[in-house]
């Protein structure tokens, strides 16, 4: 009788056992997808999430299980956005992230992920996700604000040093500060005049006031520090005053191809553009990639696409070299990870979960110029500029 039972005892855990290992592989790996598909900022979520679902369509099978995707749509808000996230959190027990567009956003999302022991990777360029708000969940794949001025004003003024004085604008918030204080303290190096600042709101659209305060301090160059729409109707404005005329304009963090796209050659001819990344770059990442959207949306990769299926694809991938999903073995296989990027080699940094990678100057063409239709600037320069590790005010890792 005991015998009977103990083998009856057995069977069932058996059973029970290959259900559970049954259930295992088929349950699925999921990446949430934090984008701003509504708001402000739905030009650049739109093409980050196509970037994110084509890196997980493209995945396949991990661990022996699915990959799925699942957008959050911030709104372009940051409090809208933390409380999705943490609906997911609590409701679908989600633990991997990527994206956030705004530093704002970012910042919240990732201290609310690495309290919930998750892993988040963001495009987001303010200095402290890496710097003094760093946590161990938070990881950037875009250069920040330090490396996006150092790696468009020092080589401007290099190639232009009569160039001496510099007008801003900047929007009100993080992210634009960032960019401020980064901007001024290069001024102090190279001897350069910071001639006058325009701050703006968050939901500004109108800039005329702005750059009349810009003529009328006559620099030499004018520095837009804003992004997206926003850095959109600033330069369109800019041309339509003729400031192209009168001085040298930079646009510091554009979101790449779509901004060309949506302005056009005539606007962007011969101004300066910073970029996290530019489609003609010479990697066989990049190749890839190219042929990979052009298959899958007939169009070619901009900045937001890239940079999430870059980011995303790389959470995959430190999935599959943890061999596990359990987000502090993820974490781990992310620090120091070197992988072959669309910028070329690109490593994680592990004391502050930076992405060290390439930043690009480019020069926008005349439409004479143009190749083909996505031809619109040339690479004038490229390069790494990150605070040293020695100097880093990342402390919680």
């Amino acid at each position: 009788m005991i015998k009977k039972y103990l083998k009856h005892t057995a069977l069932v855990f058996s059973i029970a056992s290959a259900s559970c290992l049954a259930l295992a592989q088929d349950e699925a790996v999921t990446i949430y997808g934090v984008k701003s598909l509504s708001g402000g900022f739905a030009s650049y979520g739109k093409y980050a999430d196509m970037g994110s679902k084509l890196a997980v369509e493209q995945y396949g099978k991990l661990l022996g299980q699915t990959t799925t995707y699942k957008e959050i749509d911030t709104e372009g808000n940051a409090g809208k956005a933390l409380r999705k996230v943490q609906e997911a959190i609590s409701q679908d027990k989600a633990k991997f992230f990527d994206g956030g567009t705004l530093s704002s956003t970012s910042l919240a999302l990732g201290k609310e992920i690495n309290k919930s022991g998750g892993v988040f990777i963001t495009p987001a360029g303010a200095d402290e996700l890496t710097g003094v708000d760093c946590n161990a969940a938070t990881f950037r794949w875009s250069v920040p604000t330090y490396g996006a001025i150092r790696e468009t004003v020092i080589p401007l003024f290099k190639e232009h040093p009569e160039k001496k004085r510099w007008y801003t604008i900047t929007p009100q918030y993080v992210f634009g500060e960032a960019l401020l204080s980064n901007a001024e303290a290069v001024f102090d190096e190279l001897g350069i005049e910071h001639v006058g600042n325009s701050y703006h709101s968050l939901q500004e659209q109108e800039f005329s006031g702005y750059l009349t305060n810009a003529m009328a301090a006559q620099p030499d160059v004018l520095l837009l520090l804003n992004f997206g729409a926003q850095s959109s109707n600033a330069l369109r404005q800019a041309i339509n005053f003729g400031l192209k005329n009168r001085m040298t304009i930079l646009v510091t963090w554009s979101s790449g191809l779509d901004q060309f796209q949506e302005l056009g050659a005539d606007i962007t001819e011969n101004v300066y553009f910073g970029a996290q990344y530019w489609h003609t770059v010479d990697t066989p990442f990049n190749a890839a990639l190219v042929k990979q959207v052009k298959d899958a949306y007939g169009i070619t990769p901009n900045y937001p696409l890239a940079a999430d299926y870059t980011s995303t694809k790389l959470l995959l991938d430190a999935i599959a070299d943890a061999g596990s999903t359990e987000p502090s073995a993820v974490i781990k296989a992310l620090e120091g990870k070197s992988y072959a990027g669309p910028t070329g080699t690109e490593t994680v940094r592990a004391a502050d979960h930076q992405v060290l990678k390439n930043y690009y100057l480019l020069k926008g063409k005349a439409a004479s110029e143009m190749k083909n239709a996505d031809d619109f600037a040339d690479i004038i320069s490229y390069g790494q500029s990150f605070p040293d590790q020695s100097s880093l005010k990342c402390k919680a890792l």
